[in-house]
């Protein structure tokens, strides 16, 4: 009887085994997987995606996953690579394989990545003039510096290995011994090795096809809308949807195929938190506040100013994030100590002969394979160190000659702390999947920039050390994502690190000349309700004024705000955790709100109508949903978000569009239509 258990057992084991569908083929050395083809599509693939990166981060700042479109693509190229030339009688051409995918995949999320960790929409746009002008400070040039495309790739250079480094020793300990889930690397090498089964490659070849529709139709509705818009408040993201009065405090569709297709990709919950805080903010009060001026705020002051009305947005939504990622912050590092402690005391010592000696869990073939292959090819811990080293003595030598509010000792003391909150960074997004770079990032604003005082260029330099931080715990999570895919892919850790140091090398130059693309093309980047009104850097700006200057900064009334918004996001966290599933499903997040409360919700209606529409299609056709709707969604980001590269060329090169397309109301229209008459003809 037990032993036909026993072999039920192993039926079922080789009936669910990944790796017995892969068993007769080769597994290829790591030279092999880092191919110079892969590299050409990386780096290929590693533009196209910092671009749309680029664009969502200078918008709203709500960045969707994009493995999915990164793996599918990464897939059809190098497959239609292979192919060609199989075609064309080229001798010697080798099989794609699944490592080789993994690759591509690791190296064009290192190289898009950039686009976000390296502060574009954030801390650097936040050190500018422009954004130093809004904040209404009186102007000091030791707290302004403005982007340049030399020192920011260099800034990125030196700062965005260490976290590569600082997580190598622990590889083993975190993937095999500790065996941390990662549910998006798991999710990445489910998808990587579904694309070379025979069904997974028919299915890939479909979704690349629907992709490919949607990314021309979301291209050429970009290229159609830019007809229409020769002037502020021209075209279809001006079109009052829901009326005048509605669009003067944000509420209108703006047809933006981009965030109905984020809407189709994120949860449900960020959809509609983002509508709910669009409603309590420019629903109900700012326009309370705004009946205020001139009692809570001077009624004659710069509609940009601080000290009025962008004020209450800006200092209210802060609150709203710092209570949410310090409530996140504490839950994520309890758990990691928790969880940390439990592993390292390891499991009770079983009794000789007890009972508990059946529950020891048995390893499966898939594991035991992946653990062969894991722990092949090691990365010596010396390199690790020695480079660790190294990149910490040359940052802490010249990121001072970059900020010289940053002081070398500043820099020194963010490196001793950084492997830790790296490794801490790496361990929670293991458990939750959640990444808490920039909530250090912010914790590093407050710490450096109080450090250097206000009267020694202290926002500068918060700012920068917010930088330094962002880019090794960012990078150090990353890594040990990609080493749980690469563990479940067979590919070779020392392919994973190679190709996530040349993904992250060519992001670091990348990002930075993608950025510079939009700074020079679009010269309103970072002006309230312009195209790319970059609202975190407005935020990181304030906080770091914040950190110098303390709660005096705040207009009448703001902190007692600030204080019951603050108390609010920890509330709804804590109800989130305490309630049943069922109930936790409806509490709004407080992170996605507070981001419509400096931009406004229109963007949250796009999101909300590519929720609508994947909705209806999984309740109308749930299979198929599941298998389309996200190459549909990554279409319309793709195609929306590539159209601003010949959009920024046009820019560059003076051609304007033809027509302004302008909504008006009934009453101003006559007045227009009279004043047009009068004009000699």
């Amino acid at each position: 009887m037990a032993r036909k258990f026993d072999d039920r057992e192993e039926d079922e084991d080789a009936a669910e085994s990944v790796e017995r569908v892969f068993e007769g083929r080769e597994v290829p050395g790591w030279r092999e997987q880092v191919t110079a083809r892969a590299l050409v599509v990386s780096a290929l693939l590693g533009f196209m995606f910092s671009v749309i990166v680029m664009k969502l981060n200078l918008t709203t700042g709500i960045i969707p996953s994009l493995n999915v479109s990164a793996g599918l693509l990464g897939f059809f190229l190098l497959t239609s690579w292979t192919t060609l030339l199989d075609k064309a009688g080229v001798p010697g051409v080798r099989p794609f394989t699944r490592q080789e995918n993994t690759v591509v995949q690791t190296c064009v999320v290192a190289c898009s990545g950039i686009a976000f960790s390296g502060g574009f929409g954030s801390y650097i746009l936040a050190m500018s003039e422009k954004i130093s002008e809004q904040s209404g400070e009186v102007r000091d040039e030791d707290s302004i510096k403005n982007p340049s495309l030399g020192w920011m790739i260099g800034f990125l250079f030196i700062i965005s290995f260490l976290g590569l480094f600082s997580v190598v020793p622990l590889r083993k300990i975190m993937i095999v011994d500790y065996k941390l889930s990662y549910p998006s690397g798991t999710a990445t090498a489910h998808l990587i090795n579904s694309f070379h089964t025979p069904q997974g490659a028919k299915l890939a070849k479909r979704q690349v096809k629907t992709l490919g529709k949607f990314f021309a139709g979301s291209f050429t509705w970009g290229f159609f809308q830019w007809f229409y818009s020769a002037g502020e408040g021209c075209g279809f993201k001006a079109f009052p949807t829901l009326g005048l009065e509605a669009y003067k405090q944000k509420f209108f569709f703006d047809f933006s195929a981009t965030y109905v297709g984020v809407g189709m990709i994120c949860p449900y919950l960020v959809n509609i938190s983002v509508l709910v805080g669009g409603v309590i903010s420019w629903g109900i009060m700012w326009p309370y506040i705004e009946h205020k001026k001139g009692d809570w705020y001077p009624a004659n002051l710069k509609p940009s100013s601080l000290r009025g009305m962008v004020g209450y947005r800006v200092f209210i939504s802060i609150a709203l994030i710092l209570g949410d990622g310090l409530y996140n912050f504490l839950k994520v590092m309890t758990r990691t100590m928790s969880a940390l402690v439990a592993q390292v005391r390891g499991p009770t010592l079983p009794i000789s002969g007890g009972a508990d000696d059946d529950l020891t869990p048995v390893e499966t073939f898939d594991d035991r394979r992946r653990t062969e292959v894991f722990l092949k090819d090691q990365i010596p811990n010396t390199l690790a160190f020695g480079a660790y080293a190294t990149i910490a003595l040359i940052s802490i030598i010249t990121a001072p000659r970059i900020f010289h509010q940053l002081r070398w000792y500043h820099v020194a003391c963010s490196y001793v702390i950084a492997p830790v909150l790296a490794f801490c960074n790496a361990y929670g997004c293991g458990l939750t999947d959640w990444s808490l770079a920039t909530t250090y990032g912010k914790l590093a604003i407050f710490m450096i920039g109080a450090w250097a005082g206000a009267s020694n260029g202290g926002i500068i330099a918060g700012l920068a050390a917010c930088g330094v931080m962002i880019g090794i715990v960012s990078t150090a999570s990353d890594l040990t994502q990609d080493f749980k895919t690469g563990y479940m892919t067979l590919a070779s850790p020392r392919s994973m690190f190679v190709s996530q140091v040349i993904g992250t090398a060519m992001g670091c130059v990348i990002a930075p000349s993608v950025f510079w693309l939009f700074y020079k093309a679009f010269g309103d980047i970072g002006t309230p309700g312009s195209d790319y009104p970059s609202p975190n850097a407005l935020v990181y700006r304030n906080m770091a004024i914040l950190g110098v200057q303390g709660i005096g900064s705040l207009p009448e009334h703001c902190l007692e705000l600030c204080i019951g918004f603050f108390v609010s996001a920890i509330v709804l966290n804590l109800a989130r955790d305490l309630t049943p599933p069922g109930v936790a499903q409806f509490i709004p997040l407080p992170m996605a709100m507070a981001i419509p409360f400096y931009l406004g919700p229109y963007f949250g209606i796009d999101m909300c109508i590519g929720s609508l529409v994947r909705f209806v299609w999984d309740r109308v056709d749930g299979a198929r949903a599941k298998a389309f709707a996200p190459p549909v969604a990554s279409g319309l980001i793709c195609g929306d978000g590539i159209w601003t590269l010949p959009q920024s060329v046009l820019a560059l090169a003076g051609i304007k569009p033809p027509i302004c397309m302008k909504f008006l109301a009934r009453r101003t229209n006559v007045k227009v239509d009279a004043f047009i008459r009068s004009l000699p003809t």
